[in-house]
C-alpha cells in the first residue's frame, strides 16, 4: 500500500448519535457535508467508544489506551500528558501538531502533544466535575443539574464558540505554512453536545410536534437495568423535562444541533479543499460518543447501550476506499495507529488498536471484538462492554450481566444473559471481557483513585458539590 498523503485533519463533534447522519437514511437528522465526506471515503457502521463520557473518552483517543489502563477514570480525571499518546509520537517525528477548540484535558499548560493550542477548551478549573467522583458509595441524593440547559432557538456561547472554532480551522489550513508537509490538525466542536440551544436558522427546520419520541421507554413494555434505573437517584433529566411536548423540543434542538455542527465541519472541509491539500490529506471525523436521546429515560450518554456507545466514524483520503461501508467493529483506539501510520511513524506497541485504514482495506471481520467502560458519574459500580457485529455484553459489578444479539434485537430490549440457550454466546463474551480486563479488580482500582480526589476536596458531602453539572463552559466571549 503506498502512503500519498502527509497530512492528517482528524474532526471530533461532542455527543453525536452514530445514527444521526442523512448518510445513513436517518429519518430526521440532515448532515450534508459529513455526506460528501461519505462519500468520498469509507463509513464504518460499527463504531465504538472508549467510555461513554467525555473527560476518560478523549483522553484514550489521545493516548490510544484504555481507560482502566491510564486512570484516567471520569470528569475530574483528566488528560494531563503524564501517558503518552500519538500526538507525542509525531512530535518526536518532527511532525507539527495542532488543536483547536475543545480537548477537555486537565489544562493548556500540560504536554499533552500539542505544539500549539488554538481555541482550546479544558475541564472547568482544571478542576472538572468532582462531584461525579463521589461513588463509594453513591449518593442517593438527586442532583437536579439541568443538565440539557435552556431548550430552544437561540445563539448559545457554545454555539458562537464552534463558530470561531470552524472560522480558525479554515484560516489555519489557508495559511502558506501548511504547504510545508507533514501536519496534523485535530479540529474539535462542542456541538451536539448540550445546552440544547441552537439558532433559529437550524432548528426551523425541526418542528418539535413531529419529532419521534425514544423508541424505547420505560414501561410496561420494557424495565431499565437496575445499573441504570439507580442512576436515575442521582440525575433524572427526564423527570425534569417531565413532558412529551418538552421532549419533543429537546429532541428537536438536538438534531439541529447535529445540522448545525455539520455546517461547521462543511466549513473545515471546504478550506481543506481551497488550500490545494485535500488529496494528501488523510480526515478523519468521529464524536467522543453518542448521545441516549430519552432512550431508556435517559438523557446524555453514561450508559453502555448502542445510543451511547457507538460512534460515527468516517475515514476519507489516499488509500481509503470511496462511498465504502466498513462493518468490521472498530474503536476509538483505532485512531492512534491509523495517525502515526499515515505519516510513516512508528505505532507504540501497547495500543491495542489497529489502523483503520488497514482495516477498510481488508474483508469484513464480524468477529472482532471492541471494548467500552465507565466508571463516572452517576454509576454505582464499573460498567463494562464487548461487542462484535452480532453479539453485545454487559458486565456490572454487584449488577446481573446483559447479552444481546443485535442482529434480531438492534434497540437492546431483550436480555439473553444466563439463557440456557445462549450459554455458549454468553461464555464467548465474558471470555473476550476478561482478556481485557478483570472487572472486580478495575472497579476497585477506579474507586481507590476517586476516593483520593473526593478525600482532597473535604470528603463525599463537599466534593458532591465541586465542579459544573452542565456543560463545561466556553473561553472567550
Amino acid at each position: 500500500m503506498t502512503q500519498q498523503h502527509t497530512n492528517v485533519l482528524f474532526i471530533m463533534a461532542d455527543e453525536h448519535q452514530a445514527a444521526a447522519l442523512s448518510a445513513l437514511g436517518h429519518s430526521v437528522a440532515k448532515t450534508p457535508n459529513l455526506d460528501r465526506l461519505a462519500a468520498r471515503g469509507t463509513l464504518f457502521q460499527n463504531a465504538y467508544t472508549p467510555s461513554p463520557i467525555c473527560v476518560p473518552a478523549r483522553a484514550a483517543v489521545a493516548t490510544g489506551r484504555y481507560v482502566h489502563k491510564t486512570r484516567y477514570w471520569d470528569n475530574a480525571h483528566a488528560y494531563d500528558g503524564r501517558v503518552a499518546g500519538w500526538g507525542h509520537v509525531l512530535q518526536s517525528g518532527g511532525v507539527p501538531v495542532t488543536s483547536i477548540g475543545k480537548l477537555h484535558y486537565r489544562s493548556e499548560a500540560d504536554p499533552t502533544g500539542f505544539d500549539d493550542q488554538i481555541l482550546p477548551l479544558h475541564i472547568a478549573g482544571g478542576v472538572g466535575q468532582v462531584w461525579g467522583s463521589v461513588r463509594n458509595p453513591l449518593p442517593t441524593t438527586l442532583k437536579a443539574t439541568g443538565m440539557l440547559g435552556p431548550i430552544g432557538a437561540g445563539l448559545a456561547k457554545h454555539n458562537a464558540y464552534d463558530m470561531r472554532v470552524a472560522d480558525a480551522a479554515a484560516d489555519w489550513l489557508g495559511a502558506d505554512a501548511r504547504k510545508k508537509e507533514p501536519w496534523c490538525a485535530f479540529i474539535s466542536f462542542v456541538a451536539p453536545h448540550f445546552p440544547l440551544t441552537v439558532p433559529e436558522d437550524y432548528l426551523s427546520r425541526y418542528p418539535a410536534a413531529q419529532m419521534p419520541m425514544p423508541a424505547v421507554r420505560p414501561g410496561p413494555a420494557y424495565q431499565p437495568h437496575p445499573w441504570v434505573t439507580r442512576m436515575n437517584d442521582i440525575e433524572n433529566s427526564d423527570a425534569e423535562l417531565g413532558t412529551d411536548e418538552n421532549r419533543g423540543a429537546a429532541i428537536a434542538a438536538y438534531y439541529a444541533l447535529c445540522e448545525f455542527v455539520d455546517a461547521q465541519i462543511g466549513k473545515v472541509l471546504d478550506a481543506l479543499e481551497a488550500s490545494g491539500q485535500a488529496d494528501n490529506t488523510l480526515v478523519i471525523y468521529t464524536s467522543d460518543h453518542g448521545e441516549t436521546l430519552g432512550m431508556r429515560g435517559r438523557w446524555g450518554k453514561s450508559v453502555l447501550y448502542r445510543e451511547a456507545t457507538q460512534v460515527p466514524l468516517i475515514l476519507a483520503g489516499p488509500d481509503v476506499a470511496k462511498g465504502a461501508c466498513v462493518q468490521t467493529p472498530v474503536s476509538l483506539l483505532d485512531i492512534a495507529p491509523t495517525i502515526t501510520g499515515t505519516i510513516d511513524l512508528p505505532s507504540d506497541p501497547e495500543w491495542p488498536g489497529k489502523s483503520l485504514v488497514q482495516i477498510a482495506a481488508q474483508p469484513d471481520d464480524p468477529n472482532r471484538i471492541v471494548f467500552s467502560e465507565y466508571h463516572a458519574a452517576n454509576s454505582a459500580s464499573g460498567g463494562f462492554m464487548v461487542a462484535n457485529v452480532r453479539w453485545k455484553y454487559h458486565a456490572y459489578v454487584g449488577y446481573a450481566p446483559e447479552l444481546f444479539d443485535l442482529e434480531d434485537d438492534p434497540l437492546e430490549t431483550r436480555n439473553l444473559a444466563d439463557d440456557p440457550a445462549f450459554a455458549v454466546q454468553q461464555s464467548a463474551m465474558e471470555a473476550a471481557l476478561q482478556r481485557i480486563c478483570d472487572p472486580v479488580a478495575t472497579d476497585a482500582a477506579a474507586k481507590a483513585d476517586q476516593d483520593m480526589l473526593v478525600a482532597r476536596y473535604g470528603g463525599p458531602a463537599a466534593a458532591f458539590n465541586t465542579g459544573p453539572s452542565g456543560a463545561t463552559p466556553v473561553p472567550g466571549p
